[in-house]
């Protein structure tokens, strides 16, 4: 037996996050019945699973994509507004799902995979997986905002992280954080009077965007991928 959120997200549908959402929205069905509980167990050689009326399955092969997204784009694997998706980007048959967000403004390396096991490993806090932004921003940079935002700023009701930031001219700042808050280093920046003009993720862990060009992707293989959590 296994946990249906579990099941869902080794499918490649979402994560185990977003999956838990699914369930509570009474968008799964197991053997024709809608669950709404999530410790719900199921057999996955036996019982039929549909998320959105849909059967889903297990993949047997498990993928891991590096993609430099561009700006314009969402990572919401599903896009209500008929907005451009990063999924538009790949071209696979095998169904993956973005690990975390980049907003839509945001360009720079972003990770798919349909791993439940790995994107659920990346995002947890415990692992505490470094992020390095590039954010050029207008006003005036001084070494009391920048240590502003290594110590922790206020966001709007939760206090960041210790960051690492440093200068790098050009009205450019690199920011290293641990933690995945919604808009999070665009939030900082305005906490100390920057306004972020252009935003890129460069790195994840010890894995950088390299030469890849924006709107390009690359597959990784599972030993690559890992090495970032460890």
């Amino acid at each position: 037996m296994i946990r249906l959120n579990k099941y869902i997200s080794e499918c490649g549908v979402c994560s185990r996050r977003n999956a838990d959402k699914l369930i509570q929205n009474m968008k799964v069905q197991v053997n024709g019945i809608i669950q709404s509980s999530l410790g719900t167990k199921i057999d996955e050689k036996n019982d039929i699973i549909k998320v959105n009326g849909n059967v889903i399955t297990k993949s047997n092969k498990l993928i891991y994509i590096k993609l430099n997204k561009p700006k314009g784009y969402v990572t919401t694997s599903k896009e209500q507004f008929q907005r451009k998706c990063v999924l538009d980007l790949l071209d696979i048959d095998t169904r993956v799902f973005p690990i975390g967000r980049l907003d839509m403004y945001t360009e720079g390396l972003l990770l798919l995979t349909n791993d439940g096991d790995f994107a659920n490993k990346m995002m947890h806090p415990r692992n505490k997986i470094e992020k390095t932004y590039i954010a050029k921003v207008s006003g005036n940079i001084t070494e009391e905002k920048l240590d502003m935002l290594r110590k922790g700023v206020d966001i709007g009701g939760y206090i960041t992280k210790e960051a690492k930031v440093r200068y790098l001219g050009e009205n450019k700042i690199e920011i290293i954080i641990s933690e995945g808050k919604n808009r999070q280093v665009r939030k900082m920046c305005e906490k100390v009077n920057l306004k972020v003009l252009e935003l890129r993720r460069e790195k994840i862990g010890n894995l950088s965007l390299g030469n890849l060009k924006v709107g390009k992707y690359v597959f990784l293989d599972k030993k690559e991928a890992y090495e970032i959590i460890r």
